[in-house]
């Protein structure tokens, strides 16, 4: 006698409780796929909530050990740290400044929860009066621009003074052409070469960093950024990107934003070996949180969803937002 096969009834037979579905699951996330941003600023007992970002805050140092200790209990791995300066200048100086607020956050995590990995993020717009991500001079038609390589410099001294106070992976964020190798020669020849470099590699110019922009208070002055961001409709020169990043010594690359990307960060781990970083961003969280709160999703259910499409593109790293509330929800 023979048996027909019904394949509808195939899959479902594995779908029936969440013992199968787990068992046969393609996908897992981990708190350790986490990393979370956190925002620094001057001040004492500061823990003022970003408007834009509902659950997020701008933090003093003397709140990073209790952060960092939260981040261990919930098997969080590493955190990466954005600084709100005291003051902005053209040149942005707080940002290589060794007494500056990234590098006394540095300094104080690393004190509290050695073993906690310390980003930093390496750019300029937080820092300049201008808001733009390097130094701004007058172009040849007489509009002001950004200038690729005088900027160079000034990354490399953010970098040094950042792996000086006891940063574990330098980020830079900035897309300034170059910039990957510029800072792999500072740090080599400073006696820092064990430091690696988390390249934001494929970082568009994007929508979605609005919130971010409020938290950091790093909205542009004037103009955009879509003169050194990348154009979110090129595919391949996000390809071009990358490779240029690890040919000049980058050791994690990075997409940014992660949503809008799934299709750059499925090429990218299709195509290069090193560790692959997403960043879920601000404007990403902020939909999802905007949502839940008016009661058209709910939060737990999106953001996981959210998450587990990031890593299921490729990414080993993704940055997010959500990171403590996942793995809450991921223990449960």
């Amino acid at each position: 006698m023979t048996t027909t096969r019904t394949l509808p009834q195939a899959f479902r037979r594995l779908r029936r409780s969440e013992g199968l579905r787990a068992l046969v699951r393609e996908t897992r996330l981990s708190p350790a796929d986490f990393v979370y941003p956190l925002f620094v600023a001057h001040g004492q007992g500061l823990r003022r909530e970003i408007e834009s970002m509902p659950g997020q805050y701008q933090l003093s140092v003397d709140q990073l050990a209790a952060e960092a200790e939260e981040l261990r209990s919930l098997g969080i791995p590493a955190m990466l740290l954005f600084g709100l300066p005291a003051a902005k200048d053209e040149a942005g100086s707080e940002a290589y400044d060794p007494d500056g607020i990234v590098q006394r956050a540095v300094r104080a995590l690393k004190r509290a929860a050695p073993d906690l990995v310390v980003i930093t993020d390496v750019c300029l717009c937080e820092y300049t009066s201008h808001g733009h991500c390097g130094v701004v001079v007058d172009g040849p038609d007489g509009q002001a621009e950004v200038d690729n390589d005088r900027t160079l410099p000034l990354l490399a001294r953010i970098v040094l003074s950042h792996a000086e106070a006891g940063a574990d992976i330098v980020a830079p964020s900035d897309m300034m052409d170059g910039r990957v190798a510029a800072i792999r020669t500072a740090l080599d020849e400073a006696d820092f070469g064990h430091t690696p470099i988390m390249a934001y590699a494929a970082k568009q110019a994007s929508a979605f960093y609005g919130p971010f922009r409020v938290a950091a208070e790093s909205a542009p002055q004037f103009g955009d950024r879509r003169g050194y961001q990348m154009d979110a409709a090129n595919a391949r020169e996000a390809m071009r990107e990358i490779e240029a990043d690890i040919e000049e010594g980058a050791d994690i690359v990075m997409v940014k934003p992660a949503l809008p990307n799934l299709d750059i960060i499925a090429r990218a781990r299709q195509r290069f070996e090193l560790p692959l970083a997403a960043y879920n961003v601000s404007g990403e969280y902020a939909m999802v949180k905007a949502a839940a709160l008016a009661g058209h999703l709910d939060e737990r259910s999106a953001a996981l969803e959210v998450l587990t499409a990031i890593k299921r593109a490729g990414a080993d790293i993704v940055i997010t937002y959500h990171a403590k509330d996942a793995a809450r929800w991921l223990r449960e």
